[in-house]
């Protein structure tokens, strides 16, 4: 495979394409008939999934820098160019984007039945800015893609939610534009002092990590709007308030976007912006003890709110809340192990959570209730789909064999040498796991048959099999054999751990006591 990739250059357009194609896919769905939207949509998701699945060969799993590094200059005179790039950090991150995307707009076959050249045209252009925010490698790039996604969602939630989708859609809009605007002035501050200092105007992402050690006495203020904007998209407790909203306004396609590959542009942030431009501020005692207590309380917080949500959707909203809980925890573990780990947790909270969303949307449309007392005994009903959600569940609860626990299991033993405490509570969010989940399942699949209309609920057909499949071979895959992505994502991980490392191992010492 590698011959061939290498016999087509794929390496030098790779990238490109990605970004591109959507965007070039827009036009016709704008342009043409409304009943071929949707299938000029999947068409254009499976090629951009096919062209993706190419970069697993086309990446060194044994180097740890950036590649396939591609740039051309833009406004030159500001020193903004479109440089773009991957490591074994983003490339999963774009694997999961590819994947997730085809798979909503199957998910929306028959959903989405208003203005569906509109609906589809803003999934694609979704989908730019999602691919664009992990493989840029120009600050001023990284700004616009991280922008570009956000007008979409706002759309897609405030079209085709829910009856609240307005306040849902404003909310979300405010807060992400918020945190957004703050980064803008930080990344405008950094490039001008590090200008003044390098004699060199630049908003690459390289020349900016390799100085930011110039900043100074700006560098806290720096790292508090980056951190403020990545939080907010994770998001981090107490900054979660839009997201319960968002997901269970937003339509089925648009839950599964934002639980599965926008809160890890969040975390995405916070390992490459964040922590590399400002280790010194970042791994500070006070600036760790506070990260970490929050990552712990959202652990905690989330499963407990959980817990008591008689909205299935809600639920799962929640869930995501104490699941990037431990992402938070591993990361500022700093440690290969820990980092490891809570890339594993992102990519499996993206396959888990992005199923869950898909399945709820999928009795939604038979049911059109979202109320977990509403069902009840339907796996005498639909077997197949009380199965696959029982499966799903379980490899959300992080059941050793499937997906969740590799992750999870990882975070907590990497961080457990930094900071023993906060990984002794945030183990108990697993067994709050266990308990919201499984009693969700109890009180939806099983207990008495007893509501007529349960009882005329049909299973799952074709297409909706065709879309939790793959889900359901990547829950497995990563549970049973997860040595393939972890060895493609070590270097990566490595090189991180070694940019931070000195202050690392003041902070995690300090905190360890």
């Amino acid at each position: 495979m590698s011959q061939f990739l290498e016999s087509i250059a794929f390496n030098q357009w790779i990238l490109h394409a990605l970004v591109l194609l959507p965007l070039a896919g827009a036009v016709p769905i704008l342009l043409g008939e409304e009943r071929s939207a949707k299938r000029t949509a999947l068409a254009v998701t499976i090629i951009e999934l096919l062209l993706s699945a190419g970069l697993w060969w086309a990446v060194d799993p044994a180097e740890g820098g950036m590649q396939l590094i591609s740039s051309a200059p833009w406004i030159p005179r500001w020193g903004i160019s479109y440089r773009v790039g991957i490591d074994g950090i983003s490339l999963f991150m774009v694997l999961l984007t590819t994947l997730m995307m085809p798979l909503s707009v199957l998910a929306s076959w028959t959903s989405i039945t208003r203005r569906e050249r509109a609906f589809y045209a803003l999934m694609l252009m979704l989908l730019t800015g999602l691919v664009g925010v992990f493989i840029a490698l120009d600050l001023f790039v990284f700004y616009v893609f991280f922008e570009v996604m956000l007008i979409p969602m706002y759309f897609i939630i405030g079209i085709w939610g829910g009856a609240n989708r307005l306040y849902a859609a404003i909310k979300f809009f405010i807060y992400t534009m918020a945190g957004s605007l703050l980064m803008l002035v930080a990344i405008i501050v950094m490039v001008w002092k590090i200008g003044e200092a390098t004699g060199t105007l630049s908003f690459e992402y390289e020349h900016l990590l390799a100085n930011a050690r110039a900043l100074g006495s700006v560098a806290p203020w720096l790292f508090a709007a980056f951190a403020l904007a990545f939080a907010i998209k994770v998001p981090v407790f107490p900054l979660h308030t839009w997201l319960p909203d968002a997901h269970v306004e937003a339509p089925t396609a648009g839950s599964v976007l934002l639980a599965a590959i926008m809160l890890k542009i969040g975390t995405y942030g916070f390992l490459r912006f964040a922590v590399p431009f400002f280790p010194q501020v970042a791994l500070s005692p006070e600036v760790s003890r506070l990260i970490v207590v929050l990552a712990v309380i959202g652990v905690i917080y989330g499963a407990l709110v959980a817990m008591v949500q008689p909205d299935i959707k809600k639920l799962v909203a929640y869930s995501s809340v104490s699941h990037l809980g431990f992402v938070m925890l591993g990361i500022w573990g700093v440690s290969v192990i820990s980092v490891q780990g809570a890339l594993m947790v992102m990519i499996s909270h993206g396959i888990s959570t992005g199923a869950l969303f898909l399945l709820i949307g999928m009795i939604y449309e038979r049911r059109h209730t979202r109320m977990i007392e509403d069902y009840g005994g339907i796996a005498r009903a639909v077997p197949l789909f009380s199965l696959i959600l029982t499966v799903v569940a379980l490899s959300s609860i992080g059941l050793p064999g499937l997906n969740g626990f590799v992750g999870e299991f990882l975070v907590l033993l990497g961080s457990f040498r930094a900071y023993p405490w906060a990984t002794g509570i945030a183990t108990t969010g697993v067994i709050f796991a266990a308990a919201y989940l499984l009693w969700a399942l109890q009180r939806m699949i099983f207990n008495r048959l007893d509501n007529p209309e349960n009882e005329r609920l049909t299973d799952l057909n074709r297409r909706e099999l065709a879309v939790m499949v793959p889900l359901l071979v990547g829950i497995v895959w990563l549970g049973l054999f997860p040595g393939p992505v972890l060895r493609r994502m070590e270097p990566a991980t490595q090189k991180f751990v070694e940019t931070v490392q000195p202050n690392a191992a003041v902070s995690a010492g300090r905190m360890g006591r």
